[in-house]
């Protein structure tokens, strides 16, 4: 499974807003659209850095890049447990976790970025995906 260090999205722009980007890529402030939408999303995401650190910290959410492996499975289906994962990044399975083990072993998992598993795995678990 190849995995990106990014996601696309896609928005929605008035015809007036996006010539103002535009002039101010044509003027060198930017090289192109996509720099002035990352920057401007990055300064605002600076802006409230506060806000979502609370809000991190309140939910008990981990930040960044979270892999789920098979010996993580295996160790908490061993000691009977049930585990609650909730990530703001990037939730990533093994590709070695098997749907059947995902599926005995995790109560819900909450992703606030991208989900990278097997369909297999995404399908064993989708009931439980918040």
């Amino acid at each position: 499974m190849r995995v990106s260090d990014s996601e696309k999205i896609t928005i929605n722009l008035g015809h007036v807003d996006l010539g103002r980007i535009d002039l101010l890529v044509q003027e060198g402030f930017y090289q192109n659209r996509t720099d002035f939408i990352r920057t401007s999303i990055r300064n605002q995401l600076a802006t409230e850095a506060s806000a979502i650190a609370n809000s991190i910290e309140r939910h008990t959410l981990q930040l960044g890049l979270r892999d789920i492996t098979r010996d993580e499975l295996e160790a908490a289906r061993q000691a009977g447990e049930m585990l609650h994962i909730k990530v703001v990044g990037l939730a990533r399975f093994a590709d070695d976790v098997a749907p059947d083990l995902a599926s005995a072993t995790i109560a819900t998992i909450t992703v606030l970025g991208a989900l990278h598993a097997s369909p297999d795995v995404k399908t064993a678990l989708a009931g439980r995906i918040k």
